[in-house]
This record gives C-alpha cells, structure tokens and sequence, in this order.
C-alpha cells in the first residue's frame, strides 16, 4: 500500500511571519536622550525586542507603549540581550553604568556598543575595561542627528572586535548604516571628530558669507540655495580628493591658484571691514596661508596648510588596522 503524505507531514513552507520572526533579534538601549530614544524607536520599527533603561525612568514611558521592555535597573537590562547599546552623556559614567550591581558580571559573552561621544583614549580605556568582564566591545560615532536616524543618509562609524561587529551589523544596520574602521576602538571617535570639524569649517565659512550678504541687504536664504550650495558641491567634488591625495603624500604641488597668488592681497578681509562684517571666522586660515608662504612654500596648493596644522614626521601616528 502506496503511503501519501498528510498535509500535516508534508515538508513547510516558512510563512512571512515566521521568517520575520527569526529575523528579530533583542537588543538593550542605555540612556533615552534625544539619541538614545531615536535608535530605540528606529529599532522596534524595524521589528526588534528592544529592552530600555534610563536613569529618569519616565523617559522610558513613551518607548513602552510602542512595545519596548523598560527595565528597572542596568543589569538588568543587559540580561535581557545579547547586545547592548549605551548612549548616555560622556565616558566617565559609562565605567559604572556597566559595572555596579552585578552589571559586570551579567556583561559576560555579551557585545556592547558604546555611541556616546568621546576621545580615542577614552574608547581604548573603556574597551580595556569591558574585556577584561568577558564582553566584546565597539566603540561608535554616529553621524546624524536624531531626525534623520533610519534613514538613508544616517550612518554610524564603528571599531573594536571585528566578530562583534559581524555578528550583529543586521541589527545595526537597522537604524543606520554601518561602517567598520577597524579593531583599533579609538578610530570612531577621532574619524567621528574629524568628519565634525571638517562640518564646523563648513558652517564657518556659511556663516561669513551669510554676513557679507547680508551686510548688503541680499537674501540669505535665496544665496545658499541658490548660489553657495552648488558652488560649495562642486568645489567639495573637484578640490577635496585631491587635496586629500597630497596630504597622503605630503606633495601639495598647485593645480590651480597657488597659495603665493591667493595671499596677495586680502580681499575678503578688507571687504567684509568695510561691509561690518567681523574677520573672527575667516582669519585663521588667512593667517596660516600667509604664514606658509613665508615660509618658501607659496608655489604650493593650499593644502600645504596641513603641515602647520599637523607637520609630517615623528609625531605622525598611523591608525593601527
């Protein structure tokens, strides 16, 4: 007699919500600021079981409603997951966050994700000391603000355990994409400061030019979106690579207006005066350009100001791969 299969023995088809299930993993977020809370909220929306802590627990109130777990206390949040999250105000109170009351000890296997701002040796010290409890360590800079966490522009730069880093980029990608620097955990914070200061510049140079245009009553607004953005596009786009090409190289050989041509009168200064515009932002740099010139280098590009800023030599320090 021939056996047929029942439709109960037959071989199942995973069905969407088994498959979504499986893809849900659990994670921990310390500390509900503005940041705290965005990633927290980035990742239930993406179907994770997301455990919250804060130190005022009220902050917690609204998460839990959209179905996160609040715990009572940090150790008992890190219980909860695999991965956890901290992002709290700075370093110093990360060490006791993660150790007191039997936290340290329920940190053991577990992957923690530090994205609170700080220094490289602060990174390299925390890492240090959450190793030694038996936990794998990333230290995280995340670029965006909070409005702009799970979407497409938002990114996060990580370093520390490669494997960690592995292991949990699905759920990381969640609220930002994800980009490993590599295991040396001080690398995010000094890539995360870099990539403000090259921002702070940017805002720099905005505010100045918005002063000279409005010193003589144009539209600011109309200007940058108009005039400065695409220029500022297109410079970024066709200067900066180049730029960064003769840094590595320490050969910053002019491909344009040399450095001799662009401090041979003061321009911009003398303009922005007479317009009661303050020199305060712009000056600086107008200062190290001339400065280099003295020195015998105004046959070089501007990107020769780096070595006043940062001078090659024995000082220079490789970031460790």
């Amino acid at each position: 007699m021939t056996e047929q299969n029942t439709a109960a023995d037959a071989p199942q088809e995973p069905t969407r919500e088994s498959t979504r299930e499986s893809a849900r993993k659990s994670v921990t977020v310390l500390g509900l600021g503005a940041m705290g809370t965005a990633l927290a909220t980035s990742l239930l929306a993406a179907g994770h079981r997301v455990t919250v802590w804060n130190r005022t627990p009220h902050k917690a109130a609204a998460l839990a409603q959209k179905g996160a777990r609040q715990a009572q206390s940090p150790t008992e949040a890190i219980r909860d997951s695999p991965l956890v999250l901290v992002c709290i105000l700075d370093y110093a109170d990360i060490g006791p966050l993660l150790t007191d009351d039997g936290a340290g000890e329920a940190l053991r296997g577990r992957a923690v994700v530090n994205v609170t701002n700080g220094s490289p040796d602060e990174a390299r010290a925390l890492a240090e000391q959450v190793t030694a409890l038996g936990a794998d360590y990333l230290d995280g800079g995340v670029m965006a603000v909070p409005e702009i966490i799970g979407k497409p522009q938002a990114f996060v730069l990580y370093s520390g355990a490669k494997d960690a880093f592995e292991a949990h980029r699905g759920l990381l990608d969640a609220f930002a994409r994800s980009v490993y620097l590599g295991s040396d955990p001080g690398l995010a914070p000094l890539n995360d400061l870099a990539l403000l200061s090259g921002m702070y510049g940017m805002f720099g140079g905005f505010l100045h030019a918005a002063g000279l245009v409005r010193s003589a009553g144009g539209n600011v607004a109309e200007f940058t979106r108009e005039l400065l953005v695409p220029w500022l596009r297109a410079m970024a786009d066709s200067q900066l690579p180049a730029m960064a090409e003769q840094a590595d190289a320490g050969n910053y050989g002019a491909t344009g207006s040399n450095l001799a041509m662009q401090v041979s009168h003061d321009a911009i200064g003398a303009v922005s005066r007479a317009q009661g515009v303050s020199t305060e932002l712009f000056a600086p740099l107008w200062e190290l350009m001339k400065r280099r010139v003295a020195d015998g280098h105004g046959e070089e590009s501007i990107g020769g100001v780096l070595e006043l800023v940062h001078p090659r030599g024995p000082r220079s320090r490789p970031a460790p791969v």
